[in-house]
């Protein structure tokens, strides 16, 4: 997706123009729990798009490689929607929203990005098909909660919402219980956890939440929380069996779902650092080496914000060291770009 240059400037004097005083982050776009019914938006059948970005009065198609993907521009030539090759992650254009974080750092971004979930993988080609015409339809400029809006709902001081059968899908998060020695945390705390109700997965096994994880996950368990329960990705009950987005880190860096949009390169167990990441996309799977404990595993997973009104590039996941999901600085800055602590240890990347 192209960089657009110059607007984090321009948002960071509206935000602070308009919504200082924010109390957790500010979702001014979203006025209820309803979605809005969305206007019906027209798609130009034009897939030989000269591919320039000119302006042409009408929406039209492009492909473009690396990863192979199809994106539609306006009729002034600017990409408003990306859809990858394998991948049922789509980021849309759409109306501008911040997401802060003030009890655990300044950062704040600002983007009218909107990651969503299609029905079906993308295809070259599946412009055409019926599914996605009538998804887009619905999807292309409402404001139903996407994944950022599922992401930045576990942060601390999100309100707690319940479902029809009083059970507690949203509101601050924890990472987990403390161990014996008081300092550190304990891992391997799923999305049920934090429900803390028993989950039947598609092969048929369920699984039943331990009574002292109640409202926390881990990092993996944080991923599985925002794409698998309220995103709808299908989800394994483990690393090996079915299909869907895996248990762990390591099992979703290596599983076979979405796409590898930045492979791990070089010897284990370290593996290296990717030198080049403007290929990523808001929403995307971060995977982090961070424990030679742990052989040649992936240790941590985050969600892919894009940048903040600074310019760099950032990201949301659930840290022992801040005790819950956060956009935060506690422990290292969450940024890839630098040579802080994450930055350097950002090893590969996957849309899904």
């Amino acid at each position: 997706m192209p960089k657009r240059k110059g607007r984090p400037v321009l948002h960071a004097a509206t935000v602070l123009a308009l919504l200082a005083g924010s109390a957790y982050f500010t979702y001014e776009l979203r006025k209820d729990e309803q979605a809005k019914l969305p206007a019906a938006q027209t798609i130009t059948e034009n897939l030989n798009s000269s591919g320039n970005g000119k302006a042409t009065g009408k929406q039209t198609w492009e492909r473009l490689n690396n990863p192979a993907r199809s994106v539609l521009r306006d009729g002034k030539g600017a990409v408003i929607a990306t859809f990858t090759d394998g991948a049922r992650t789509a980021t849309l254009k759409g109306p501008t929203r911040t997401f802060t974080e003030p009890a655990n750092t300044t950062t704040k971004v600002v983007t009218d990005d909107w990651v969503r979930l299609m029905p079906e993988t993308w295809t070259k080609g599946a412009e055409k098909q019926q599914w996605f015409k009538d998804w887009f339809k619905q999807y292309y400029g409402s404001e139903e909660d996407d994944v950022f809006a599922f992401a930045f709902s576990y942060i601390q001081g999100a309100p707690a919402k319940k479902d029809d059968q009083g059970v507690q899908y949203a509101g601050h998060a924890t990472y987990g219980p403390l161990k014996a020695d008081g300092v550190d945390r304990y891992e391997q705390t799923d999305f049920y956890d934090y429900l803390g109700i028993p989950y039947t997965f598609r092969d048929g096994v369920t699984m039943y939440p331990q009574k002292d994880r109640l409202r926390a996950v881990d990092c993996s368990g944080y991923l599985r929380l925002v794409y698998g329960y309220r995103a709808r990705y299908p989800l394994m009950s483990d690393n090996t069996h079915g299909d869907g987005l895996p248990r762990t880190a390591d099992g979703m860096a290596r599983g076979k779902e979405g796409v590898d949009v930045i492979k791990l390169q070089g010897p284990s167990p370290w593996y290296v650092r990717p030198q080049h990441i403007d290929v990523l996309q808001p929403g995307d799977l971060l995977f982090f080496k961070m424990d030679h404990r742990t052989a040649n595993h992936m240790d941590h997973s985050a969600i892919y914000l894009g940048p903040d009104t600074e310019g760099h590039k950032v990201f949301i996941s659930s840290r022992k060291e801040q005790n819950g999901p956060t956009i935060g600085d506690q422990g290292g800055v969450s940024r890839l770009d630098g040579n802080g602590f994450y930055a350097k240890l950002f090893r590969s990347a996957k849309r899904l």
